[in-house]
């Protein structure tokens, strides 16, 4: 893979940017319209709070006191809501500048999406990639065993035919004694003069092929 080898910082893209497909979720009006439904809220309770304070509370009424720490924890968190809110209005701002796109004109999840949509997309091509190695792999696993499957077959045959040889040989030497036995010729003739002659034998049976050959060219 080309980028293992010239760009391996490229494959850590998605480590990188692994907070991305939630910004592809958002949507910077409709979240706007909720910290606004929020405020409002927030709003009524304080109202209530107020008109609560004012009336005569019956005994061990404590919707006052509980609703006042309420508000105080709940503005305070509002109030950092807020301020995250700004700043991820003027960081996307900027991020829509950096790329050439106008302020206005284009909602997160539509910018955002567009490079969630790359990163998958380079995840699967990826993993294509991984799966393609992984088989040429296999493939050349598969060759190498097949071969040296070939190669001993290949040995023990020869191995079944130098054998089958050797016990032919054998066997010629062995029916030469046999006869040698019945004629009583291996009482007044060693053994190796009784090979010598089936050597002879032979010979002699090539001899006479050749000059039957020779005969049938001539005619």
């Amino acid at each position: 893979m080309i980028f293992e080898k010239n760009y391996p910082d490229i494959l850590d893209i998605q480590s990188e940017l692994q907070h991305l497909p939630e910004a592809a979720k958002v949507n910077l009006v409709e979240l706007e319209k909720e910290v606004n439904n929020i405020k409002t809220g927030l709003k009524a309770v304080e109202a209530e709070l107020d008109y609560q304070k004012r009336r005569v509370r019956e005994s061990g009424d404590r919707f006052v006191p509980v609703m006042s720490d309420f508000i105080t924890v709940a503005s305070f968190s509002f109030s950092e809501l807020e301020d995250l809110l700004n700043e991820a209005r003027d960081k996307y701002a900027k991020a829509l500048k950096h790329f050439g796109e106008s302020e206005g004109k284009m909602q997160p999840d539509e910018f955002f999406g567009i490079f969630d949509t790359f990163l998958q997309s380079f995840a699967e091509a990826k993993q294509d990639l991984e799966n393609m190695r992984k088989k040429k792999e296999e493939e050349e696993r598969r060759a190498r065993m097949e071969a040296m499957l070939k190669e001993q077959r290949e040995k023990e045959r020869r191995q079944k035919k130098a054998k089958a040889g050797s016990i032919s040989e054998e066997g010629g030497e062995f029916d030469d004694l046999v006869s040698a036995l019945r004629s009583g010729e291996v009482f007044d003739k060693d053994l190796s003069k009784l090979k010598r002659n089936r050597k002879r034998s032979g010979n002699q049976g090539l001899e006479t092929s050749r000059e039957r050959v020779v005969t049938k060219l001539n005619y």
